[in-house]
């Protein structure tokens, strides 16, 4: 079993070009299964469709969202399309197993004012203070998905162009402008602040941590929870992706330069936004509106 989960990964990594994290998500999904089939007597080589179903049934009675089993639905196909691809099985007993309709959300925003607020929150004292500041306003400034902004490097930055090479889902690569005030606390992080934080020890990525190292997708979220826990603002990381979008659409940018700048390789993905400034409309007319 152990195998196949190496050769499973290494079909997702290199033939999907699905990312690590992906992967990963899939290979937990793929542990999941061989034990619950393993209580039955089976494996996924034995598995049917019923057994496949049992398994969901059973995920889904844990309380998973319709998002999270929509994304455990893709993963059980994954793996027996690989299985019949790599001649392990000449059936797919997935076939019959549908994706369930996701309920579309609307994300939820930070007003402008409240980005200004939150970011003025982070105390300037330290090193820490001072990347959190560069790494807030970047990850705004460009919209970025907290793995992104992780895994920024040096080779990337164009600090006098103001433009910055992201590495997203799928190893999609794509060059965002950032503006004057990140360029203003990016410079100021990179030359006071940084250099106590590389603690004599050369790195490749942008934003350390504490040891020296690069800043983790988990400790980005946890500089992100202190300091709304300072500020008040009620928002996630991701928050600042959504508010950026959508800062930028109510600017007057277009739906299609927002997607190149997201890097949603499909533009319905973007037009949810669209839906959030449908929504400040109708609550703009109907607080303005004189015969509302």
């Amino acid at each position: 079993m152990s195998r196949l989960g190496d050769r499973f990964k290494a079909y997702l990594l290199l033939v999907r070009k699905r990312s690590a994290l992906t992967a990963e998500a899939y290979l937990r999904e793929l542990k999941r299964l061989e034990s619950f089939l393993a209580d039955q007597e089976k494996s996924p080589f034995t598995a049917t469709s019923e057994d496949l179903l049992s398994f969901l049934v059973c995920r889904q009675q844990q309380g998973l969202s319709r998002t999270t089993m929509a994304r455990l639905v893709a993963s059980v196909h994954s793996i027996y399309k690989f299985m019949k691809l790599e001649g392990l099985r000449r059936d797919d007993p997935s076939l019959l197993i549908q994706t369930p309709r996701q309920e579309r959300t609307l994300p939820d925003v930070l007003s402008p004012e409240e980005v200004d607020h939150f970011l003025s929150s982070i105390a300037l004292g330290t090193p820490n203070g001072l990347r959190d500041r560069a790494l807030f306003e970047l990850i705004y400034s460009c919209g970025l998905r907290i793995s992104e902004a992780a895994s920024l490097t040096f080779d990337g930055l164009y600090l006098k162009e103001k433009l910055i090479r992201v590495v997203g889902k799928r190893k999609k690569e794509r060059i965002i402008p950032f503006g004057d005030e990140a360029v203003t606390w990016l410079k100021r992080y990179i030359e006071t602040a940084r250099p106590q934080l590389e603690k004599g020890r050369p790195s490749e990525f942008i934003f350390l941590n504490q040891e020296g190292r690069g800043i983790s997708r988990k400790g980005i979220w946890k500089r992100f929870s202190g300091i709304r826990a300072v500020s008040g603002v009620s928002a996630k990381v991701h928050t600042f992706r959504h508010s950026f979008a959508t800062h930028l659409l109510a600017g007057g940018a277009d739906l299609r330069t927002v997607q190149e700048l997201l890097g949603h390789s499909d533009i319905s993905t973007t037009q949810i936004y669209t839906h959030i400034e449908e929504e400040a409309l109708q609550a703009y007319h109907r607080e303005y509106f004189p015969r509302n």
